[in-house]
């Protein structure tokens, strides 16, 4: 990634969305959770960030992609109390149409712009290998490995629940070995294939480790132990992607998958843990309705402000070219400033939430609103 994110039937919404609280007993209502919520919303504004500055360090400070899968894997296993192969059709339809709007648009402008397309297309209407395109389009697709990472976890998730629920902790350490094998023994084919592994290697951790926190494990432990791991996986993970430096020709987790791996397993332990020994639920949040607003908003419409906020970026390139024709602009606004036009991104997401946000809706079997 450079990523970008299910809920439960009762109009959560996936996990680029949705919202999850702590284990809860039988019978009790479910409310959202504003901890997690929050950590979705800084999870995507990181995101857009890095995409707009490519800071190299961006990972280091807040690993969003593992954040988001951790935040995916405890909604699933919440969902999955009930039918699996009923949750499997609904996570797939919450997903799966916001992309077939999004690849619509997406293809016609490559093919605008010459790309042929071939029998290869069927991965824009079921990702389980990365989306076909041309070099004109990449920057707007490239973002969809989320979304096929999380496709195969969700189809995986009923057998990794079971196994995990078989010993929850050896399973969780043993969940990092695959992607150290890809890094030290054995490289994965290139190609769809090879990717899919890799990412699924790289985030199997966080994946797990949102079981663990559903199930209640993560209150179990003692903090000695879990902050003594989660800095030792943090330590780790920071020599690799230093060390290897000259390998990779940067210490970006995004391109060091073992890296990325240890520091997003270390960072996220200590978030959910943190919110399972603390009990924190961000209630707060409700007194500061603006902002309260801004966290609904971007975990409902998750979906589409990850897909779009890559066209968001690019369209702003040429918006702000025009601004130059108006002396007054040229004038007073920095528009050679990337946070000028990480503004102006953030405008034009804002204009996609409200153009497409909707589909979402659709896609959850609910009645579509401008803004939830």
């Amino acid at each position: 990634m450079p990523t970008t994110a299910g809920a439960p039937d009762n109009g959560a919404h996936p996990d680029v969305g949705g919202s999850q609280g702590a284990p809860k007993q039988e019978g009790a209502p479910k409310t959202r959770d504003r901890y997690f919520d929050a950590l979705r919303a800084i999870a995507l504004i990181r995101v857009v960030a890095y995409h707009t500055f490519e800071w190299p360090w961006a990972g280091l400070v807040f690993p969003s992609m593992g954040v988001m899968f951790a935040l995916a894997g405890t909604l699933m296993a919440r969902s999955l109390e009930r039918p699996a192969l009923k949750v499997i059709r609904s996570r797939m339809r919450r997903l799966l149409i916001p992309l077939w709007v999004f690849g619509f648009f997406i293809v016609i402008a490559m093919m605008i712009h010459g790309w042929i397309p071939r029998a290869n297309i069927l991965y824009w209407v079921v990702p389980l290998g990365d989306p076909p395109g041309n070099a004109w389009g990449e920057q707007a697709w490239a973002v969809l490995w989320y979304l096929r990472t999380y496709l195969w976890f969700v189809l995986l998730s009923p057998v990794l629940l079971r196994v995990f629920r078989l010993a929850p902790v050896p399973v969780l350490l043993l969940s990092l070995v695959p992607v150290v094998v890809f890094e030290t023994v054995w490289t994965p084919p290139d190609g769809r294939l090879g990717s899919a592994l890799t990412d699924l290697a790289t985030f199997l951790f966080c994946w797990l480790l949102g079981f663990a926190h559903r199930d209640g494990v993560l209150q179990r432990w003692k903090p000695g132990p879990v902050v003594a791991g989660s800095l030792l996986l943090l330590a780790i993970g920071g020599w690799w992607a230093f060390s290897h430096q000259g390998e990779y020709g940067t210490y970006d987790l995004d391109d060091i998958p073992l890296a990325q791996a240890l520091w997003s397993a270390g960072f996220v332990t200590l978030l959910m843990y943190s919110k399972s020994y603390f009990h924190m639920d961000f209630a707060w949040l409700a007194r500061f309705k603006r902002l309260d607003r801004i966290v609904t908003v971007f975990n409902s419409r998750a979906v589409t402000l990850y897909l779009w906020h890559e066209v968001a970026l690019i369209l702003a390139v040429p918006l702000i070219d025009q601004f130059w024709n108006v002396p007054a602009f040229e004038k007073y606004l920095p528009l050679e400033s990337q946070w000028f036009m990480f503004g102006i991104g953030w405008v034009l997401i804002g204009v996609a939430i409200v153009l497409f946000g909707w589909v979402e809706d659709v896609a959850a079997k609910r009645r579509p609103r401008l803004l939830p």
